[in-house]
């Protein structure tokens, strides 16, 4: 595939799951990707676990590792710690993002501490890495769950940007309209970095559904029509690829700079989704 494309993968949640997340990322790696993200838990919660991974791919493979990193409910001189572990272990790329509450929390409370939001983050990783730094952030093609408008959304944006923001990559989304709508929108307002579109294969009914509830994006009724009908979890997994690689293409010929792919830590369904994106349509 010509065109540049990435991976994310999240840190193993028991430790009888690192091999097959190395594993895994060594398949991912020979694919040749731009990056691979690593995630990050809430109020760094996985911060050991998303450091031991973004090391293991930064000595066991020839990519480059990006570290997710929020500032929820930490103080700055936290976060500033965490950025200076993870610049003194050779991490060099982040994505900057505010975060989520933790859970049971109430978002009215003052649970963001002394950061509050992906912007100031932004700010505070480049002024920690200097020069040596690469920050992405995050982009919401259908609305922050917090944004009033889309107008908001596409401003924050821009506050990023300002901020030194390199790039954006994108919450999942279903429709490639929604992506291309967005990023026009992002471009006439004045966004000029990269807006990556981030893709989840899915490929089971329950999976689809737990998206859903938890991010509240629309649900994509083709897809779980045709996810529901199927006779197996072959056929499914067939379904899901057949219908990320049609997003894709779509993305792509609408203008895409690039593909992030959501890995689920295994790595047959977006490899095979990248193979079908090299055969013709």
């Amino acid at each position: 595939m010509s065109l540049p494309f990435s991976f994310e993968v999240y840190p193993p949640r028991k430790p009888e799951l690192q091999a097959a997340l190395h594993a895994t990322i060594h398949a991912l790696a020979e694919s040749g990707p731009a990056f691979i993200t690593v995630t990050y838990g809430a109020n760094g919660s996985s911060r050991d676990a998303s450091l031991d991974c973004l090391r293991f791919i930064r000595e066991n493979t020839s990519i480059e590792p990006l570290a997710h990193l929020t500032c929820v409910g930490t103080t700055k001189a936290e976060i500033t710690d965490i950025v200076d572990s993870f610049i003194d272990a050779g991490i060099h790329q982040f994505l900057a993002l505010r975060g989520d509450p933790p859970e049971g929390s109430d978002v009215s409370s003052d649970y963001l501490g002394e950061l509050s939001s992906a912007t100031e983050l932004v700010e505070l990783i480049h002024a920690r890495g200097g020069g040596r730094v690469t920050v992405a952030v995050a982009a919401f093609p259908n609305g922050h769950p917090q944004s009033s408008t889309p107008q908001q959304d596409i401003d924050v944006l821009l506050a990023k940007q300002a901020a030194g923001a390199e790039f954006a990559l994108t919450q999942l989304f279903f429709e490639a309209d929604d992506y291309l709508t967005f990023a026009a929108a992002a471009r006439t307002a004045g966004v000029t970095m990269p807006i990556i579109p981030g893709i989840m294969p899915v490929t089971s009914l329950g999976r689809l559904r737990r998206i859903v509830e938890i991010t509240g994006e629309r649900m994509p009724a083709d897809l779980e029509v045709a996810l529901e009908s199927a006779a197996s979890p072959a056929e499914a997994r067939a379904i899901g690829t057949e219908h990320a690689v049609a997003l894709c293409r779509a993305l792509v010929a609408g203008g895409a700079p690039s593909l992030h792919l959501y890995a689920f830590n295994e790595h047959e369904t977006v490899l095979a989704v990248l193979a079908q994106l090299g055969e013709p349509a």
